[in-house]
């Protein structure tokens, strides 16, 4: 489905209605592409690209990444055009920037009414490698103090979708000044990134 040229590849950033700041972490994507490009042997395009969720051009991507820390609303098309893209091999991960969870839910209930969001456990691929992860998804910012926890909608046994809750790897992934995060916190932030990038490239 996803055309992958020799010399690159290339993301997105969801821009979704509802007031939500879907803009939220701009330093994050950016830094995680250098990362991987770096680490991994990824050849992603420097800059990611901004796509609507009712857009046609969602289809070009083979990965999706959303934050925010407010509500998400999805149109009836917006749902139409999600579920197609996730359906034909698209992949979309939701970061909850801290206050998003209950809307997101809601949306993506919408999405997949018969699928469950249902809790990765730590022995899944996607925390093996290329970087071991045994407890699962790391805490990156404390926020309420919860365990950090990593959701999943599985389409014919592949993750289609993936949510990462209370840990908000993107603000992991920003410029060292935004949050002052320590070196090695900022280090597992972008080691997770890397893990999801090497799930959607080389699986």
């Amino acid at each position: 489905m996803f055309a992958t040229h020799a010399t690159s590849q290339e993301i997105a950033l969801l821009k979704y209605n509802g007031g939500g700041d879907w803009y939220s972490n701009p330093t994050a994507l950016p830094n995680l592409i250098k990362y991987c490009n770096r680490t991994i042997n990824t050849k992603i395009s420097a800059k990611p690209a901004t796509v609507e969720p009712g857009s046609p051009d969602l289809l070009s991507y083979p990965f999706v990444h959303m934050t925010g820390h407010g509500n998400v609303v999805f149109s009836d098309n917006d749902i139409q055009n999600l579920r197609n893209y996730l359906e034909g091999g698209g992949f979309l991960h939701i970061d909850d920037n801290y206050g998003m969870d209950q809307y997101i839910r809601r949306e993506i209930k919408r999405i997949f009414p018969a699928s469950e969001l249902v809790e990765l456990p730590a022995s899944h691929v996607i925390f093996q490698k290329p970087n071991p992860f045994p407890s699962g998804i790391p805490k990156i910012h404390e926020h309420d103090g919860k365990r950090p926890q990593a959701f999943g909608v599985f389409l014919n046994g592949r993750l289609a979708v993936l949510y990462t809750f209370e840990t908000d790897l993107g603000d992991g992934w920003e410029d060292t000044e935004v949050h002052n995060d320590p070196a090695e916190v900022r280090e597992k932030a972008l080691k997770m990134g890397a893990n999801i990038m090497s799930y959607i490239f080389n699986n």
